[in-house]
C-alpha cells in the first residue's frame, strides 16, 4: 500500500472532463464531501453489513484438525439463516478525525467509529499504532471485492498505513514463536486472527487508489504474527510511540520543526521519521540521555519547560 498522506494529497480533487467547445475544454471540479455527511452513510453501511453477515465462529470455537484459522465472512441467508451476526461479536474504537487530515478546509472535527473482531487471541503482546508489525492481511470492499492481499507475513510500519488500520492493530495480540516444520517451512504459532471494519474517514476518504472508490468503507482480515516492541523508526533513541506529542494516537501529525523545515524549503518530516526533531543541527539522540537499562531522560538546559531535543534555543 502507498503512504497515506501521499495518496490523499494526490487525490484531493476528482476532475471530470466534460464535452468541449470551440473555446477550449471545460473542467468540472467536484469538491470533496463533508466528513460529517459521509460518516453517517459509512456507519449505516457498516451496521447493515455487520447485521447481515457472520464469520465462521463455530470453527474457531471447535477447530477441526485441519483448520487453517482463516476468517471466512458470509451472508446470513438460506442454510445460514440461524447464524450469529457479526454485530454481536465486534467491538468498537472511536477516533476523532479532522478535516485537515484530508487537506479539507471545512474545519470539522468528527467522531468516527471502527469495528473490530478478535477471532483468535494471540499468545503474545499487542503492538502500538507506531510499531513495526509482521502481519498477513487481506483487504476488501463491503461487496466482497478484493483490492489487496499478502501471500504471507510481511513487515508493516503502521504509521505508513491507514490510521484506522493502525489503531485497530493495537487490539490484536501477536504470536509466541517461530517454528520450523518437517518440510523446512516455518510458521508463527498462536498468532492473533481477526477482522477490522473501517469507515472511509479512517481509510482513504475521498481518495481513490488500487481499485478502491472514493468514500469506501473497508474490511481487513489480519493475522498478527510478530512485532518490534518500542519501534524506533528513525533511530533517534526515542520509540516512535513516544513521539505522539499531542496524544491523539497518530504520530504522523507531530512535527516540532515544521516551520523551520518550510522556511528552509526542505521536506517536512514528522518527529517519528526525523533524526533531528528541532532542526538545530544536533541529532535528537545526542540531546537525550539513555541509561544502561534503556530508560530515557530529556534534559532541559535552559529550564524553559521544553526539552533540548525539541528546543532550538536550548
Amino acid at each position: 500500500m502507498p503512504f497515506r498522506k501521499v495518496v490523499l494529497r494526490m487525490t484531493a480533487f476528482i476532475l471530470i472532463l466534460s464535452c468541449g467547445n470551440d473555446d477550449g475544454v471545460d473542467f468540472e471540479v467536484i469538491p470533496p464531501r463533508l466528513l460529517s455527511e459521509v460518516v453517517i452513510e459509512d456507519n449505516a453501511a457498516l451496521q447493515e453489513y455487520l447485521q447481515t453477515h457472520f464469520y465462521n465462529y463455530e470453527e474457531f470455537q471447535n477447530p477441526p484438525a485441519d483448520f487453517d484459522y482463516q476468517v471466512q465472512l458470509d451472508t446470513i441467508a438460506g442454510a445460514n439463516s440461524d447464524k450469529r451476526p457479526l454485530i454481536d461479536d465486534v467491538q468498537t474504537i472511536t477516533i476523532e478525525v479532522e478535516s485537515e487530515d484530508f487537506d479539507l478546509e471545512d474545519n470539522e472535527t468528527v467522531q468516527h467509529t471502527l469495528y473490530y473482531l478478535v477471532a483468535r487471541e494471540g499468545a503474545g503482546a499487542s503492538p502500538t499504532a507506531a510499531d513495526s508489525t509482521f502481519v498477513k492481511y487481506e483487504g476488501s470492499l463491503l461487496n466482497g471485492e478484493l483490492f489487496d492481499a499478502t501471500a504471507g507475513y510481511t513487515w508493516q510500519y503502521l504509521p505508513f498505513f491507514l490510521r484506522g488500520y493502525g489503531q485497530a492493530m493495537t487490539k490484536f495480540k501477536v504470536g509466541d514463536a517461530i517454528v520450523e516444520n518437517p518440510d523446512g517451512t516455518t510458521e508463527i504459532t498462536n498468532s492473533g486472527v481477526g477482522v477490522m471494519f473501517l469507515p472511509s474517514g479512517l481509510a482513504y476518504f475521498n481518495g481513490t487508489t488500487g481499485g478502491i472508490p472514493a468514500y469506501s468503507p473497508l474490511i481487513f482480515k489480519v493475522s498478527t504474527g510478530l512485532y518490534i516492541p518500542e519501534t524506533d523508526y528513525d533511530s533517534d533513541g526515542i520509540p516512535s510511540f513516544m513521539e505522539d506529542l499531542n496524544g491523539d494516537g497518530d504520530v504522523t501529525d507531530d512535527n516540532t520543526d515544521e516551520d523551520r523545515e518550510v522556511a528552509l524549503r526542505s521536506p517536512a518530516f514528522p518527529n517519528h521519521i526525523d533524526p533531528d526533531d528541532d532542526e538545530d543541527g544536533i541529532l535528537t539522540r545526542d540531546e537525550i540521555i539513555i541509561d544502561d537499562q534503556g530508560n530515557i531522560s530529556f534534559p532541559d538546559d535552559d529550564n524553559d519547560g521544553i526539552p533540548n531535543y525539541l528546543d532550538r534555543d536550548s
